[in-house]
């Protein structure tokens, strides 16, 4: 491509700036007005960014999406630091998305998002040394976090002790959640703490 953008001292191509070098962040939309600021769709060139926003309150929200669905793949188990590893099962899942939806994998991925992020949870709170459970709105940066995690965790629970390779279930899991099906782990676990939240009203 002739048009570049310069970033620091590299010059980018607009290739470089698409989201595995084929589907375009600036084609998604964000629905949940809540989570608009906390979904980060500005492409990076590389998806490490080294931990600077670990010390950083809400700074997390300025590290890209796909970057962060990268480190919760990367947490547990046989993924633990293997970040190119985590690169290339996300990357792989992206393409299975595409073939199976025909969308941008990006927008499916925003989407599941939106929809197995628990908007109510409980606390406990003490009264005279007897616990009870009172519900509480879910932070819009909790809510993306749980449901990254709770993503990343059902497609690793879907991939143990089965012939499907973690990539497929992180793609299955990323499709379930988008169209809302109770077979995804991430809206059952999220459906779960409503439940026990509604209760606690």
């Amino acid at each position: 491509m002739e048009s570049t953008e310069e970033m620091g001292k590299y010059s980018l191509t607009k290739e470089d700036v698409l989201v595995f070098g084929k589907w375009d962040p600036t084609e998604v939309v964000v629905e949940d007005a809540a989570m608009a600021d906390y979904i980060n769709l500005t492409p990076r060139y590389v998806y490490h960014n080294c931990g600077r926003h670990a010390n950083v309150p809400f700074a997390k929200k300025e590290v890209f999406i796909v970057e962060r669905l990268i480190n919760k793949v990367m947490r547990k188990e046989h993924n633990t630091g293997k970040k190119q590893k985590a690169y290339s099962i996300v990357r792989e899942a992206f393409e299975i998305i595409h073939k199976k939806t025909k969308k941008n994998p990006l927008q499916v991925l925003i989407k599941a998002i939106e929809n197995a992020g628990q908007r109510e949870e409980i606390v406990r709170l003490k009264y005279g040394g007897i616990a009870v459970p009172k519900a509480v709105d879910t932070s819009t940066q909790r809510r993306v976090d749980q449901a990254l995690m709770n993503i990343a965790e059902g497609a690793r629970r879907a991939a143990f002790k089965s012939k499907k390779s973690i990539e497929a279930c992180l793609a299955e899991e990323i499709i379930a959640a988008a169209n809302n099906d109770n077979k995804s782990f991430a809206i059952s676990r999220k459906e779960e703490k409503e439940r026990v939240a509604k209760a606690a009203r």
